[in-house]
């Protein structure tokens, strides 16, 4: 029959000027056909099965996996000065865990932003603040940038802001950022200093952390789990995201691969972007009400816990509708007086990832503005 399909089983024979063929065709049955009516087939051979990329493992975090466990109080005078440059009142960003002290590096009032060492006291889960423990201070508020915070680079007249700190092979290492951008957008943003804050002159930088803008890597930073490290091509992390001026940063959370270890030696330091989205490719319109992000969002904080596969970014995300102007103008605010944007009410917001989507952009089978979290979750 036209189209059978079978398997040559004899032949061939030449009879009345053809040559025959015994075929035993797949409905079961066998028969002769001349070879003028037969196409060959030959099977294709498999595909390969691709080599997988190599990835660290783990699960994926969910909401459930984040446990509060309490907090404790940090004391709001650090040296006995009533000068705010001393106090850790409105402070608190920018934290990096000691773990060879159980401490915490913590910057202090945002208009001078030095940085201490506090202890981590007793973790108590009350909503009485009497009942908190209070952290001892284990180093006093200091420069961590011995003041290059205000070299031609990173001084701006609208201020600058301490990003992060990261602690490796026992250095510390620290993100300014310029609060308010203008082009020509900031190009060097990474220091490194001994872990003695008190220590005059050894910081050295600020250095340039990859070439996408410091606007997209002078914030928070995080080290990569060992089990993932040979997969991402480097031991930390370092971002930025949500800035004022949104051309010169990321449009949502925002992370490079890099090696601290570079800063001093390789000129710019080598950084890959695993995630990070561009004005051009945004993580979704910010210039709407959503759930994932708005323009005025904020991200400070990520971290990426060993055995898992999960990277998550601590923010917080506005709820309401967006508008920009002053507060009393339109866009109703009571968190926020100030003109810009808002969407009030605001919700902390935590926003996870799949390590295996940033190591496929990584390796270039994804660009990092298509990765995007597989769960934001929010939080009282």
């Amino acid at each position: 029959a036209t189209g059978a399909l079978g398997t040559v089983i004899g032949g061939p024979t030449n009879a009345g000027g053809y040559n025959w063929w015994n075929i035993n065709y797949d409905t079961g049955a066998d028969g002769w056909s001349a070879e003028d009516y037969l196409v060959k087939y030959v099977a294709p051979s498999p595909t390969p099965t691709p080599t997988p990329t190599t990835t660290g493992s783990g699960k994926l975090l969910q909401k459930s996996d984040l446990v509060y466990e309490g907090a404790f109080r940090v004391p709001a005078n650090v040296s006995g000065s009533p000068d705010s440059s001393r106090m850790l009142q409105a402070g608190g960003a920018a934290l990096t865990y000691n773990q060879a002290r159980n401490s915490l590096f913590i910057v202090g009032h945002p208009n001078h932003i030095y940085t201490a060492e506090i202890s981590i006291p007793q973790i108590i889960n009350s909503n009485n603040m009497g009942s908190l423990s209070t952290a001892s201070v284990l180093q006093n508020l200091y420069d961590s940038t011995d003041g290059k915070k205000n070299t031609s680079d990173l001084n701006d007249s609208n201020g600058n802001r301490i990003g992060g700190h990261l602690l490796y092979n026992d250095k510390l290492y620290t993100t300014v950022y310029i609060f308010y951008d203008n082009a020509p957008y900031q190009i060097l943003s990474h220091l490194v200093s001994s872990t003695n804050l008190s220590a005059p002159n050894d910081t050295l930088g600020p250095y340039q952390v990859g070439t996408v803008g410091a606007g997209h890597v002078s914030g928070n930073m995080a080290l990569i789990p060992p089990e993932w490290q040979a997969a991402f091509g480097g031991p930390a992390l370092t971002g930025n995201c949500c800035l004022s001026i949104t051309a010169r940063t990321s449009v949502g959370p925002s992370a490079s691969v890099f090696n601290p270890a570079d800063l001093g030696v390789k000129n710019p330091v080598p950084a890959t972007p695993v995630v990070d989205y561009s004005l051009d490719h945004p993580i979704t319109d910010s210039q709407v009400g959503n759930s994932l992000y708005v323009q005025n969002d904020g991200i400070r904080g990520m971290i990426f816990p060993q055995n898992t596969a999960t990277l998550l970014f601590f923010g917080n995300h506005g709820t309401g509708s967006v508008c920009y102007g002053d507060s009393g103008s339109g866009c109703f605010d009571p968190a926020s007086p100030y003109k810009g944007y808002h969407s009030y009410p605001y919700k902390y917001q935590v926003w996870a990832y799949n390590a295996n989507d940033l190591v496929k952009a990584k390796n270039g089978q994804l660009q990092p503005w298509q990765v995007q979290p597989y769960a934001v979750w929010n939080f009282n």
